[in-house]
């Protein structure tokens, strides 16, 4: 029997490993490689085992690395590094027809990563893959074809506005049809738990319960209960789940919505001063599958907005 050269854990756990170490996040390290947070999370813990020293220290919403994990991530990242860039160096171009979209974690799984599906059928030999991560990549120094970001008017300079987004309260239909708790008009939110969404990276007031009661001069309301979420997708599942009524956002939600996951208890909604826009880097010019994905991304956005409209009639 021969022994390993090397004794070192499989290489799916060192992967997941360096992207929850680098965001601090089993969440967002899932949404990098297309996996479910328990699993990540299953990951680390077999490669805890395996190393027999915990890497990270696990507080009520935060992650952090021990002193292994520290020195584990310092190298795990320079061999993976290095490993990726000999690929990509030996690798043949020739046939490789490829493309990265960076956009946010939310975004990603909400509503790209669900549409995905229709465009790699229709364009099989085209390789689409998508970066998630809440920073704001540099394209041209990442080398990244495009991105799909949310914010203000000011990127509409440089990018191609794909929607606006409006905000409006949603909730599980079992939260809906509750005789005791009726939802039909927005002071009935007294009777029930409002699901806040704690974005410290990018403040969006339209997101936030008190602006909203606001609007509708509701400041004074006080609700039942309260849940902070500080990702946003952790929100929506806790509101399909009936923990309480969630501001969604369309059209962000407009497909769960459909599908009867989530119901809009009353049509009261605010659009918000950010909006959705596509923005190409200087490596997009040299790749011919590009144009043809962001036209469908455009298409895609057009049809939320009819299928909006032919619902408000």
């Amino acid at each position: 029997m021969h022994n390993r050269p090397y004794d070192v854990p499989p290489l799916n756990l060192l992967e997941g490993f360096e992207a929850a170490a680098r965001t601090l996040s089993f969440t967002r390290a899932a949404a990098e490689l297309f996996l479910t947070q328990s699993a990540v999370s299953r990951q680390i813990k077999t490669l805890e085992a395996w190393m027999g020293v915990a890497l990270f220290e696990r507080h009520t919403r935060a992650l952090s690395l021990t002193p292994a994990g520290v020195a584990l991530q310092r190298t795990v990242s320079e061999v993976l590094q290095q490993v990726h860039d000999t690929a990509k160096r030996i690798r043949q171009p020739v046939h490789a027809r490829t493309f990265t979209v960076t956009t946010t974690p939310t975004f990603a799984s909400l509503w790209l990563i669900p549409r995905l599906g229709a465009y790699t059928q229709a364009h099989a030999k085209v390789d689409v893959r998508i970066s998630a991560s809440n920073d704001v990549v540099d394209l041209d120094r990442a080398g990244i074809e495009l991105a799909i970001r949310y914010g203000g008017p000011s990127i509409g300079s440089h990018g191609r506005r794909l929607f606006d987004e409006e905000v409006l309260p949603v909730c599980a239909p079992v939260l809906m049809h509750d005789a005791k708790r009726p939802l039909t008009r927005p002071e009935d939110l007294r009777h029930h738990t409002l699901l806040h969404f704690d974005d410290a990276r990018n403040g969006t007031p339209a997101l936030n319960w008190a602006t909203w009661l606001q609007a509708f001069g509701l400041s004074n309301l006080e609700s039942a209960g309260a849940l902070h979420f500080s990702h946003y997708d952790q929100l929506v599942l806790a509101a399909i789940n009936g923990q309480g009524v969630a501001l969604g956002r369309t059209p962000l939600l407009r497909r769960t919505i459909r599908e009867g996951r989530l119901c809009v208890p009353f049509g009261t909604r605010t659009v918000a001063a950010r909006a959705y826009y596509v923005v190409l880097g200087r490596a997009a010019t040299a790749n011919e599958d590009v144009a043809p994905f962001v036209d469908w991304l455009v298409a895609e956005a057009k049809s939320e907005g009819s299928d909006a409209r032919k619902g408000a009639r």
